[in-house]
């Protein structure tokens, strides 16, 4: 596989072309809005930009890279002559059977459609297609270019073809491929976000503020980022969706989302994203730098 489409151009999206492009496909990065794709490409341009302070790459590396990534506005187009194409778009269901509708019907019948879904039924998504067979979860991790876990996962009809291809592809990028089944949350987000959402109910309990929970946890427990820091880095509005999957699958309370989480999404604080989460990043973009909003 050399031909890759990336659908949906945020912070994920922009990461997995970045990995791709910088291990030699040819990448074509497709949004909806072609002011998301300047953006995408300015971050990517930004990331390269510290590789090079770092030494990790050359100036001629990180041209080659943005050289391999075309843009597009049109999925059709976008996904033409493309051996894979992996879905990054937001965290809403409706909106991924939709999109996998549309793919399956734009796409060539042996093209592998793999999504970055980090909760969501790979199953329920294969059936909105003729090839479920070919539907397959690549779950990478946040920040993409610096993080080497993807979870694969494996829908009901996920082929051991299917899922061997994208095993050897993901160790191709220098990541560490990890295959789980198809399961609400699958294994990071089961585990990841029932911690959140309990320092969530210890901060709406009185517990502790904001910078005391993060502290206990990052000196504590030697957590590189406290898990308040972490919900916002992640976005609040991410988590509230993955625990409403997790909660609607397992039909069990232990995920229900804190009221506290639920109507900071309502208020519009989603965290860094909005400037504005557990910490105010209206200044800085660092939280340890700013002050907390409950404390």
């Amino acid at each position: 596989m050399k031909n890759i489409a990336v659908l949906g151009a945020g912070t994920m999206g922009n990461g997995i072309a970045h990995v791709f492009a910088q291990n030699g496909f040819q990448v074509n990065l497709i949004d909806i809005s072609q002011s998301s794709l300047d953006k995408g490409l300015a971050t990517i341009a930004k990331n390269l930009d510290r590789m090079i302070q770092k030494e990790h790459i050359s100036e001629n590396d990180k041209m080659q890279t943005l050289n391999n990534i075309k843009t597009s506005t049109e999925l059709k187009n976008g996904v033409l002559n493309v051996d894979l194409v992996v879905e990054a778009a937001t965290e809403n269901t409706d909106l991924k059977l939709k999109l996998f509708q549309q793919l399956d019907a734009a796409c060539d019948e042996n093209t592998i459609l793999a999504t970055n879904t980090s909760s969501i039924s790979i199953t329920r998504i294969a059936a909105a297609t003729k090839r479920p067979d070919k539907v397959i979860g690549m779950h990478f991790m946040n920040p993409v270019p610096i993080m080497k876990l993807i979870e694969i996962i494996r829908g009901y009809s996920t082929s051991d073809a299917t899922t061997k291809a994208v095993m050897e592809l993901s160790a191709v990028l220098g990541k560490t491929p990890t295959e789980v089944n198809d399961y609400p949350g699958f294994v990071a987000n089961r585990i990841l976000m029932p911690m959140l959402n309990e320092s969530i109910e210890t901060l709406y309990n009185g517990v502790a503020g904001v910078v005391e929970i993060d502290t206990v946890m990052k000196l504590g427990m030697a957590h590189p980022m406290g898990p308040l820091q972490l919900a916002d880095f992640i976005g609040l509005d991410v988590c509230l969706s993955i625990l409403n999957v997790m909660y609607g699958g397992f039909k069990n309370p232990k995920y229900a989302p804190c009221p506290l989480l639920v109507n900071m999404v309502m208020a519009g604080k989603l965290g860094v994203k909005s400037g504005e989460g557990f910490y105010d990043y209206s200044e800085s973009r660092k939280a340890e730098k700013v002050s907390p909003q409950f404390s």
